[in-house]
């Protein structure tokens, strides 16, 4: 099959969404919809890259705090997901719709009870590009749901029952492909 030139950009390459977390100065959980996230390694440990472009108020506060919390988004959390991704963290109110938080079990950092997978991350080293920033984290802690240990089950069947979302940021997909919406079509879900 032939390749023809293409636009820079990630339309079949989609990434997982997570909810970072942070507190706000006052103590109030905060969370921003981010997909640009992979692994990496730190010597025989596994670890995070996460980056955050713009000026956003979780960006801030990791910057300050140098922790946050990962939440993988499932298709349940999406609408909390699309509203805390469109809504700006300086002048909106998000814990208005936010679900049950808990405090991180290592990490200063609130998680979201109902993903069924969430990672306490420690920021060992920042890379600056531009008006980007790329957190280079070691895993602190991971809660997941008890079910998903269970190895008695594949693991293709437990990822069907977490159903993580994908995004090419601007179009989201479920576990299996299919589209679920823009970007900025589900916060009205809420």
């Amino acid at each position: 099959m032939a390749k023809i030139p293409a636009p820079i950009g990630n339309d079949f390459c989609p990434q997982t969404l997570f909810l970072y977390g942070t507190y706000k100065k006052d103590g109030t959980p905060n969370f921003g919809l981010f997909c640009w996230i992979s692994y990496c390694c730190w010597g025989s440990e596994i670890g995070v890259m996460a980056c955050i472009g713009l000026d956003k108020l979780t960006k801030d506060r990791i910057r300050e705090t140098g922790m946050f919390s990962a939440n993988l988004v499932t298709e349940n959390l999406l609408p909390l997901a699309d509203y805390c991704g469109c809504n700006d963290g300086y002048t909106t109110d998000k814990t208005r719709v936010l679900p049950t938080c808990a405090p991180g079990n290592v990490l200063h950092v609130p998680t979201l009870t109902q993903s069924p997978v969430s990672m306490e991350l420690e920021v060992i080293r920042t890379v600056s590009l531009g008006d980007g920033e790329v957190y280079l984290c070691k895993i602190r802690h991971v809660s997941a749901e008890e079910s998903l240990l269970k190895q008695s089950e594949s693991l293709e069947t437990r990822m069907r029952r977490i159903a993580p979302i994908h995004t090419t940021c601007r179009t989201y997909f479920s576990y299996d492909g299919k589209v679920l919406g823009a970007w900025g079509e589900l916060q009205s879900r809420l």
